[in-house]
């Protein structure tokens, strides 16, 4: 029987070497390739001969849904499944409207992969557009979450702004900068007083301390300036903030952001 192969195209070295080990126990699959480069990762691909390709959205250098859209692009190409932490109706409806066969949202059990692929190559899902539109709408509904329409759609809009401008959803930082800018937009005079109140109420919320808060959203920043997106910042805010030697502060990034969300009426 011949081997299914499987590629990994994932931001996370250790999620890579957790799925990479998992296949490497069974003897129904091979994998062919494992790259954590959003740049590079479709030219990898066309010579790889793999089956399904298990991608992450949150890649350097070129986000995930740019690769999806290469890959499915392809003569032959793979069948794909997102394996994402990005939560929300619109990465759900992108994803699949660029060919995607399934959506996962991390943290999963590895064990769930392999009845998505055995799902996926036994005729389940067979592409006709109504059933396309039942596995989106079903997607939709189990991993979305239910808060207010205002409060959905500002979780949905920092998290385009964080892929665009290459935070990846798997660092501590990610997490804390989001509740961040979400007090900000709600109470904009709290970045007065980031050190005696936004750090220690994040830390209280994530059962952290306050000072590991600031260093991880510290960190989240400094990401993004070097994965060298500058000019995907500046184009994030309408003008040229910044240039690559000038990173800002938490407090600038955080009240930034905020303004954007109250500009665009979030």
């Amino acid at each position: 029987m011949e081997k299914l192969k499987i590629a990994i195209i994932d931001d996370s070295q250790q999620m890579r070497k957790t799925i990479e080990e998992h296949f490497l126990n069974d003897e129904k699959y091979e994998v062919v390739l494992e790259t954590g480069d959003g740049a590079t990762a479709t030219e990898n691909l066309k010579n790889s001969g793999a089956d399904v390709v298990l991608l992450d959205l949150v890649l350097p250098n070129r986000d995930g849904l740019a690769v999806l859209s290469e890959i499915t692009a392809l003569e032959n190409s793979p069948k794909v499944i997102i394996t994402t932490a990005l939560v929300g109706d619109t990465f759900i409806h992108k994803s699949m409207q660029l060919g995607a066969s399934d959506y996962v949202v991390k943290p999963f059990d590895v064990n769930l992969l392999d009845k998505k692929i055995e799902a996926l190559f036994n005729g389940e899902d067979a592409e006709e557009p109504e059933n396309i539109q039942v596995k989106v709408d079903d997607l939709v509904k189990k991993y979305t979450r239910k808060p207010s329409p205002k409060n959905r759609n500002l979780d949905e809009r920092i998290s385009n702004i964080f892929i665009t401008v290459g935070i990846p959803a798997h660092i501590k930082g990610y997490q804390f900068l989001r509740e961040a800018i979400k007090m900000a937009v709600e109470s904009p005079d709290i970045v007065n007083s980031i050190t005696k109140k936004l750090y220690p109420s994040i830390a209280e919320k994530f059962n952290t301390s306050p000072s590991k808060v600031e260093r991880a959203i510290r960190h989240a920043i400094e990401v993004a300036w070097n994965r060298g997106k500058i000019e995907n910042i500046n184009n994030v805010f309408g003008l040229q903030v910044y240039s690559s030697n000038e990173k800002p502060t938490n407090g600038e990034f955080i009240a930034l952001v905020a303004d954007k969300m109250i500009i665009e009426g979030c």
